[in-house]
């Protein structure tokens, strides 16, 4: 993988990618009380569904490769791509939410993990691993350091709570394509990799288990599972890396900024 394969933003098109990414915020946020027992995945990308309506976004990943929902929603043991359906939310699952919508052709793309009801130890020491190492996966995106620290921050932060990351289950460049270069892996080497350099534009999206990591397809063709039939949890945010600060698209509170000798025209 080289710079040359990766689609550089202006500061203009990160600001039509941002507009997406808000949407997707929004909707996580008002998912928070919708999701509870009894309800069914049907029901949760209705929502979602009417949600983008009202915002003029439309659903990026219904009919892309084939797939048939304008969301995923990954419950328990199903790691990504889980087909809304008939199923009903009980008191103690565990369901990622997975979104990825587009404003006037710019993609933006996020995950987000709740409890059904109150969760045990385990699925709440899951759920805080999720997040943590997503988020350690953004502190160590930024300008002047390479994506093997990104994946070395996101693995390292999962072992420390007791989890493992799902190795091919990985982040990617976004922008006018759902899918660009960069890949950024959740595991990595300190100071390996493609440099991250400003323009660059991608999401950190980590899957978290307790259990082995291997995973398996379903027979529905889309539904990736736990082997061990172990729960999981994903966090996932769209970043956008300025010359002296790397923004959080999805969730602008978790942006940061630091000092930097010669400031890029990005900044």
């Amino acid at each position: 993988m080289r710079h040359e394969d990766v689609r550089f933003k202006t500061f203009l098109e990160v600001s039509r990618i941002r507009r997406s990414c808000r949407i997707i915020e929004s909707i996580f946020d008002d998912l928070g009380s919708f999701i509870i027992p009894g309800k069914s995945t049907n029901e949760i990308a209705d929502f979602c569904k009417i949600s983008m309506d009202k915002k003029f976004a439309r659903s990026s990943i219904l009919g892309y490769k084939g797939y048939p929902s304008t969301i995923c929603t990954s419950v328990n043991s199903v790691a990504v791509h889980g087909l809304p359906g008939e199923y009903i939310l009980a008191e103690g699952d565990i369901i990622t939410v997975d979104i990825i919508l587009n404003t006037d052709g710019w993609h933006g793309d996020g995950a987000y993990t709740y409890i059904v009801g109150k969760g045990n130890a385990d699925i709440l020491r899951l759920y805080r691993a999720a997040k943590e190492a997503t988020n350690a996966g953004i502190k160590a995106a930024r300008a002047g350091n390479r994506l093997g620290d990104i994946g070395f921050a996101v693995s390292n932060t999962a072992a420390r709570w007791g989890c493992r990351v799902f190795e091919s289950l990985a982040g990617h460049g976004i922008g006018l394509d759902v899918h660009e270069d960069p890949v950024v892996l959740p595991i990595g080497e300190p100071h390996v990799g493609l440099p991250v350099v400003p323009g660059m534009v991608f999401t950190i999206e980590p899957v978290l288990t307790l259990g082995s990591g291997k995973i398996r397809t379903m027979d529905d063709g889309w539904s990736i599972v736990t082997e061990d039939g172990r729960q999981t949890a994903q966090f996932e945010h769209t970043i956008a890396i300025f010359g002296n600060r790397t923004e959080v698209l999805t969730k602008p509170e978790l942006s940061f900024g630091f000092e930097k000798n010669n400031p890029s025209p990005f900044s």
